[in-house]
């Protein structure tokens, strides 16, 4: 008998939305450079304008100012490489984009939650500079254990000192009602396939004034800041998946209450069982958790066999498991960390799902306990 699958790996990327898949076949369908200035042109360039208004109107964003990438490992490139700065400091939880991005910033330390030490970046604000302005990178929401960051008051910070401050919001676009300007922050990253719009599409938002220098060069698209001819299916997909979204509750009471009674239960049947951030702010869709010695690569392949898919919270890279970078920094041992898997929920998530997965996750710890 087939095993009904079971999704619980949203943040990997969500199902494509129907509003989503239908812009994008419709754009599909036709033929058209955006920098074209015939009919055909114009009417693929219809169709992006149109979704940078969406994309805008989902962060309280101008439209003038989204600038379309090929997704946000890109917008984050972007953004580290293209602003205008000095300094580059960066939280030790963020996306390795980010970090790899940025190799010589200097990390910020964050608390045992995954929060941002303030007081360990006003210090590192205080410090003498070349008299450019800092950048501060840090994430919205952290992708592994949903922990939500203080960025308006890191942006505050920030601005006394001179300082800019990026924000990827990869993770809470759709989750959280996000406002550029009350965050504060001069650029924002987004993707378009963590809200349901399609895979390779991306955005990097910039407040009013703020500039940035092109990554890509060899051509004038994008108001000159980011060359090559615009994806625009996926940017269709894109901007008919952030208009969905817009009006959603955020976050959403719903998942809330699956994602905690999730925890409760998992909680009754292993008492050692660790939950990342649960003291802080998360995330309403997100669960990380581990259980001290039951590795997550066992506990992802029998999940897997039981249909259910979920992601780690380490790297796997050549058939070797590193711990989360994001879990060390907030104080994990390296026997926690390489434990620790993420249960993640979306809009089809149900109940039922959440039955299988505590059943099959059950079976592992009994007989680990045996």
């Amino acid at each position: 008998m087939m095993i009904r699958p079971v999704y619980l790996d949203y943040n990997a990327t969500a199902p494509l939305r129907p509003e989503a898949a239908a812009a994008l076949e419709a754009a599909l369908r036709e033929t058209g450079n955006p920098s074209s200035v015939h009919v055909f042109g114009r009417r693929a360039r219809r169709r992006v304008e149109d979704a940078r208004e969406a994309v805008a109107a989902l962060v309280g964003a101008r439209p003038a100012g989204v600038v379309f990438t090929s997704g946000g490992s890109e917008a984050n490139n972007l953004a580290l490489s293209g602003l205008p700065s000095g300094r580059v400091l960066v939280s030790a939880v963020e996306h390795d984009s980010v970090l790899q991005a940025a190799p010589e910033a200097r990390r910020l330390p964050v608390d045992a939650e995954g929060r941002v030490d303030l007081d360990a970046l006003a210090a590192a604000l205080e410090e003498e500079d070349d008299g450019a302005p800092a950048l501060i990178s840090v994430m919205l929401a952290n992708n592994e254990t949903g922990v939500i960051q203080p960025v308006a008051e890191i942006a505050a910070l920030a601005r006394a000192r001179g300082a800019l401050v990026h924000c990827d919001a990869v993770q809470a676009a759709g989750r959280l009602d996000i406002d550029l300007e009350a965050l504060g922050a001069a650029a924002l990253s987004l993707s378009a396939h963590k809200l349901g719009g399609p895979q390779g599409a991306g955005a990097l938002v910039l407040a009013e004034g703020v500039a940035v220098a092109s990554l890509i060069r060899g051509g004038g698209q994008e108001r000159r800041r980011r060359a090559g001819t615009e994806n625009v299916p996926a940017i269709a997909g894109f901007g008919a998946a952030a208009a969905a979204v817009l009006d959603a509750p955020k976050p959403d009471p719903e998942l809330a209450g699956l994602r905690d009674g999730l925890e409760t239960r998992l909680r009754a049947l292993a008492p050692d069982l660790v939950v990342f951030g649960a003291e802080a702010p998360r995330l309403a869709n997100t669960s990380c958790f581990a259980l001290p010695g039951l590795s997550a690569e066992t506990q992802l392949m029998a999940l897997d066999l039981a249909g259910i898919a979920v992601s780690s919270g380490a790297a796997c890279s050549s058939g070797k498991v590193e711990p989360s970078h994001v879990l060390q920094a907030m104080g994990a041992d390296r026997e926690t960390a390489v434990a620790a898997i993420r249960v993640s929920l979306g809009r089809a998530s149900t109940a039922a799902d959440l039955e299988r997965f505590i059943e099959a996750w059950d079976g592992l710890y009994r007989r680990r306990a045996a």
